[in-house]
C-alpha cells in the first residue's frame, strides 16, 4: 500500500462503504481516453466510465484545454454578474433539448439538481406532493435520496409529501404481467397514485427516462408517453432525472428524445454535462416553467451556480460531443454491443437477461434462468459477481456492479477494439456466475 493510500484511508471517509476499513483504492496517478492507470503501473480500461460520468474518458485534450484558458482569464465570477461561459452553456442545452424559450438553473452536481427541481415544482404548481419510482436514484441529499426508490435511502430520515411508485421493470414485472398483453399497467399505476392521493396535492412525477444502475430499463413500449399523458391530464409536471443518461449516454442528447414528442417539463443534469472534468449540475426548465420566475421570485441561490470555470469544462463537453459525433456513434456503437452482449448472454446461463441502450448495458445475474431467481437478495452482490469484478479487475478491465447487475458503461469515445476485448473477457469470466447457477450450461 503506498503512503498515499495510507494517508487517505487515515484521514478520509469514503463514499458508499459498508465500512470505511473496507476501502483498499490504489492510487490513480493517470488517465488517458477510456484508460487509466495506478502508481503499481497497472491498467485498467474504464468500462463503468468511474461512476458512469466519464462519458469522454480521462484527460480530454479540448476539456482540458478549455480549462486552461478560462482559468488564465477568470476562475470565478458570482452569477450576480454575467459570464460567457456560463450563458454559452445554457444556450447549448437549450438547443440540444429543443426546449425552447426554456431556461437554465445551474447547481454543482445531480443530487442539488434534484432538491432545487422539487422546491420549483412546488412553487410552480402551487401544491407539494412528488411522485418517484422504486428501483430509482435521484442523489444523496434528503430530499433526493428520500425521493429515490433505493436501498441506500432505507436508513435516511423519512421526509413528507414524497410518494414512491412500483417500477416499470418488465424482467420482474411487480404487476405480474407481460408486455404488450399489459397495456402499460406501470404506467397507468402512476395515474391511480395521482387519484388516491389527490391531484390537487401532486407537483411533480420524477423519473429516469432510463433507470441507472437500479435496473437499466426504460419500461415498455410507449410507457413514456403514457406517462406525458397522465402528467398533462392532471396538470401534474414531469421531471426527466437525466443525471446518468444524458449527453449521449443512450444514443440521443438525452434519453427522452427516443420519445421526442414527449418532452418533460424539467430536466435534471451532471455527470456528462462536463464529462466529469469538473463538478456542475443543472436543472433545465421548459418555457411554461421558465416563464413562472419571470413575474415570480426564486428565493433559492447556490454561491457555486453556474461557476465560471466548470461551465467552460461544459461548453467544451458539449463541443467534443458534437464535433466528434459521439451521440451517433453511441448509437451505432451500441448497436454493435448489443448483439455481441446477447450472443454472450445466449452461452452463460446465469446470465437472465440483458438490457441494453446506446452504449449503457446491464447484464442481470440469477441463480435460475427458468425461475428468474436471483443468487442472493437485492441490493447484495452475489459473492460469485464479487469474484468475477476482482479478476476483471487483475485482468485491466473495470465494470460495474449493483446488486446483482454487472454494468456497462463505457466512454463514448471508448476504442472499438478495446471494448471487443472486454466484451471477450467478460465472456470468458460469466464461467465464474454460471458456476453459481443452478441450471447447467446449454440448457434452458
Amino acid at each position: 500500500m503506498s503512503t498515499t493510500v495510507d494517508t487517505e484511508k487515515t484521514y478520509v471517509l469514503h463514499t458508499w462503504q459498508a465500512k470505511q476499513g473496507d476501502w483498499n483504492g490504489p492510487e490513480v496517478v493517470g488517465g488517458a481516453g477510456a484508460w487509466f492507470w495506478d502508481a503499481d503501473g497497472n491498467r485498467y480500461l474504464d468500462m463503468a466510465a468511474q461512476a458512469e460520468c466519464n462519458h469522454l474518458g480521462h484527460q480530454h485534450p479540448a476539456i482540458i484545454a478549455a480549462i486552461h484558458q478560462q482559468a488564465d482569464e477568470m476562475c470565478f465570477i458570482h452569477n450576480a454578474w454575467g459570464s460567457a461561459p456560463r450563458a454559452e452553456l445554457a444556450r447549448l442545452i437549450i438547443e440540444k433539448s429543443g426546449l425552447a424559450g426554456g431556461k437554465v438553473f445551474f447547481t454543482m452536481d445531480g443530487a442539488e439538481a434534484t432538491e432545487h427541481a422539487i422546491k420549483m415544482a412546488r412553487w410552480i404548481t402551487d401544491r407539494r406532493k412528488i411522485i418517484g419510482r422504486f428501483r430509482s436514484y435521484h442523489g444523496a441529499t434528503s430530499n433526493a435520496i428520500a425521493l429515490s426508490g433505493d436501498s441506500r435511502n432505507w436508513k435516511a430520515a423519512s421526509v413528507p409529501d414524497l410518494v414512491r411508485a412500483l417500477p416499470p421493470y418488465c424482467y420482474r414485472c411487480p404487476f405480474g404481467h407481460t408486455y404488450p398483453e399489459c397495456d402499460l399497467r406501470c404506467a397507468d399505476h402512476i395515474g391511480d397514485l395521482i387519484e388516491w392521493e389527490g391531484p390537487e396535492t401532486i407537483a411533480a412525477v420524477v423519473a429516469e427516462p432510463v433507470v441507472g444502475t437500479n435496473g437499466l430499463f426504460a419500461g415498455p413500449g410507449d410507457y413514456w408517453r403514457r406517462l406525458r399523458k397522465i402528467c398533462d391530464r392532471y396538470g401534474v409536471l414531469l421531471i426527466a432525472d437525466e443525471v446518468m443518461s444524458g449527453f449521449g449516454r443512450t444514443g440521443e442528447w438525452f434519453a427522452w428524445q427516443h420519445w421526442p414528442d414527449a418532452a418533460p417539463d424539467m430536466m435534471l443534469l451532471a455527470k456528462g454535462l462536463t464529462a466529469a472534468h469538473l463538478p456542475l449540475g443543472a436543472v433545465t426548465l421548459n418555457a411554461r416553467c421558465a416563464g413562472y420566475f419571470d413575474v415570480n421570485p426564486l428565493p433559492t441561490g447556490l454561491t457555486y451556480a453556474g461557476h465560471t470555470l466548470c461551465c467552460a469544462a461544459g461548453v467544451a463537453a458539449i463541443t467534443a460531443y458534437e464535433d466528434e459525433k459521439l451521440v451517433e456513434r453511441s448509437r451505432t456503437l451500441g448497436q454493435w454491443m448489443h448483439h455481441r452482449l446477447r450472443a454472450i448472454a445466449a452461452r452463460h446461463p446465469s446470465v437472465g437477461d440483458v438490457r441494453d441502450i446506446g452504449l449503457f448495458a446491464a447484464l442481470e445475474l440469477v441463480a435460475d434462468p427458468q425461475t428468474r431467481a436471483p443468487a442472493v437478495v437485492w441490493p447484495m452482490v452475489p459473492p460469485s459477481l464479487s469474484r468475477l469484478s476482482k479478476e476483471a479487475k487483475s485482468r485491466g478491465v473495470v465494470f460495474g456492479v449493483r446488486g446483482n447487475l454487472l454494468i456497462l458503461c463505457p466512454p463514448l469515445n471508448v476504442e472499438e477494439a478495446d471494448l471487443a476485448w472486454a466484451l471477450d473477457v467478460l465472456d470468458e469470466l460469466l464461467v465464474i456466475t454460471d458456476e453459481d447457477c443452478r441450471v447447467p450450461a446449454g440448457v434452458g
